[in-house]
């Protein structure tokens, strides 16, 4: 015979016991699982957001931090470039500079016994020349065509060849590019000397040094083209040289 439960269902305890929850424990149980990784979710955007605005806030700070050093900078930048616009404009006007003292000094060793000077005047350019017999305005004719530093000489020599002499000369001094000769004339036949220079002395500064009727007076010009011409060329003060007394004449009559 089969043997049969007569014990109730809901009573029935064991593995013969029936389900009395149904499907709802699990359905609870995978809502908690989905709320418990949202929540999960959550709490780690969250914190990525806070590290992003912290990052930003640092790189602010960092941002800032520069830029003050950078307006603390910006005086030795300012500094630095006013440093080279003085180098350069230094370095430009040395360039410009002309050596008159080494020029002088070169004339005076090569300026030859038979010659002598009245009148020696020093101009950057043409422009800046002084004026007077040989520079006139803005120099005269020979003046006028070397643009850099030139010398316009007046003087005397003991004949045209001793002027001729003195132009060779000059030509050794360092930097000389052309030597031109504006005059060299001897005294005309018939005129008086002595006549013409108590004149000249009464109505000012005496340049008549031809003492004799052999003696040359001549202008000339001595230019340095090479030489670089400054921005703004002031003159140098003309050099007048008495004409020597009779003790020279003397000699170029021996």
């Amino acid at each position: 015979m089969r043997p049969v439960n007569l014990i109730p269902p809901d009573e029935r305890r064991g593995a013969h016991a029936p389900m009395r929850t149904g499907p709802m424990p699990y359905l609870l149980v995978g809502a908690l699982a989905l709320a418990l990784v949202g929540v999960a979710l959550l709490v780690l955007a969250g914190n990525q957001v806070s590290e992003r605005k912290g990052e930003v806030a640092q790189l602010k700070q960092e941002d800032a931090a520069a830029q003050a050093r950078a307006e603390e900078l910006s005086a030795f930048t300012q500094f630095q470039s006013l440093q080279q616009q003085r180098e350069l404009t230094i370095g430009s006007l040395a360039d410009s500079r002309f050596d008159w003292e080494r020029v002088m000094r070169e004339l005076s060793l090569i300026l030859p016994d038979d010659a002598w000077l009245v009148t020696l005047k020093a101009s950057a350019s043409p422009t800046a020349a002084t004026g007077g017999e040989s520079g006139g305005e803005g120099g005269g004719t020979l003046r006028g065509s070397a643009a850099g530093p030139a010398l316009e000489i007046e003087g005397c020599a003991d004949g045209q060849e001793s002027v001729a002499g003195f132009v060779t000369a000059l030509k050794d001094i360092d930097g000389v590019t052309r030597v031109g000769v504006e005059s060299s004339e001897l005294e005309e036949e018939g005129s008086n000397l002595a006549t013409d220079s108590d004149e000249a002395g009464s109505e000012g500064a005496n340049t008549e040094c031809r003492t004799r009727d052999f003696i040359a007076k001549f202008k000339l010009v001595v230019a340095f083209d090479a030489a670089p011409v400054p921005p703004s060329a002031t003159a140098a003060e003309p050099v007048t040289a008495a004409p020597e007394e009779s003790e020279s004449s003397e000699e170029g009559e021996g």
